[in-house]
């Protein structure tokens, strides 16, 4: 629109300025004889003016649609390509898609942890981050090791996590202004004293999803408990290596011996 109204405008203006022009300098405003022609050369002028601003506007629209067409052609291949790589990633994917989503996103949140990380410069926030990230990072990998944690994984990804990253954006918005106000300064402390409690639940969360391990390997205990304890090799009500290994050897000794008198005996009585 804004093309077309300077395309009509400027033949125009270009008219009207030689015209005044030609007029002032030649004297035309005091002679009728001489209106004609300066009106002539004037209008001359105007279409000559007009047919060079087209021009000229034609080859930058031209090259502007050029450029767009450009810039969409890009952004449409890169959105292929990176549909393309997701593809390849999924169909590469030892994991099942649950596992596969959960570790995508929380590569994603990881990554803007670190952004954050990196962005806000107190140094007592950044060891928080980063103990934050490390203690994600194992709640994440955990749905690998135990993809029967993914409904409790899921819900740290779908609530926890990202409540922590928009706060933490909150606070690095706000420690980037030049004034400290009672809303900015407070906002900012009670944002520091919820880090510590998050660092914590993070960590209870963390522990919470060995609980189903937790139980595993304490039903293994007690059956190897129980199986010692019918060959004579326990005694006490939980397992203790060592002793187990030293009652097997004493075992294996006493069968060593026992074999080496009997033949022995059977030797003295040929």
């Amino acid at each position: 629109m804004r093309n077309r109204r300077h395309r009509s405008r400027s033949p125009i203006f270009t008219f009207l300025g030689v015209w005044l022009l030609v007029m002032i300098m030649g004297g035309a405003l005091d002679s009728a004889s001489r209106f004609i022609p300066a009106l002539l050369i004037a209008l001359g002028a105007g279409i000559v003016a007009g047919v060079g601003v087209s021009a000229l506007l034609r080859r930058r629209d031209k090259k502007a649609a050029e450029k767009g067409a450009k810039e969409a052609e890009a952004a449409a291949k890169a959105w292929e390509e990176e549909q393309a790589k997701a593809a390849r990633e999924e169909e590469k994917s030892p994991y099942s898609p649950e596992v596969q989503a959960i570790i995508n996103e929380g590569r994603t949140a990881l990554k803007e942890m670190g952004r954050l990380y990196k962005s806000i410069p107190d140094p007592t926030i950044r060891e928080k981050i980063n103990e934050l990230m490390a203690v994600s990072d194992k709640i994440v990998r955990d749905a690998i090791d135990d993809p029967t944690d993914v409904p409790q994984i899921r819900k740290f990804l779908d609530y926890y996590l990202p409540t922590t990253i928009k706060l933490l954006n909150a606070y690095d918005r706000m420690s980037a202004q030049d004034i400290q106000g009672d809303n900015i300064s407070g906002s900012m402390e009670r944002i520091e004293d919820m880090l510590d409690t998050t660092i914590d639940a993070y960590k209870k969360q963390l522990d919470a999803l060995f609980a189903n391990q937790a139980a595993d390997i304490q039903m293994d205990i007690d059956i190897m408990n129980g199986m010692l304890a019918r060959e004579g090799l326990g005694g006490k009500s939980y397992l203790d290596w060592n002793d187990f290994m030293k009652q097997y050897e004493k075992q294996q000794k006493e069968q060593k011996n026992e074999k080496i008198n009997e033949q022995k005996g059977s030797t003295s009585n040929g």
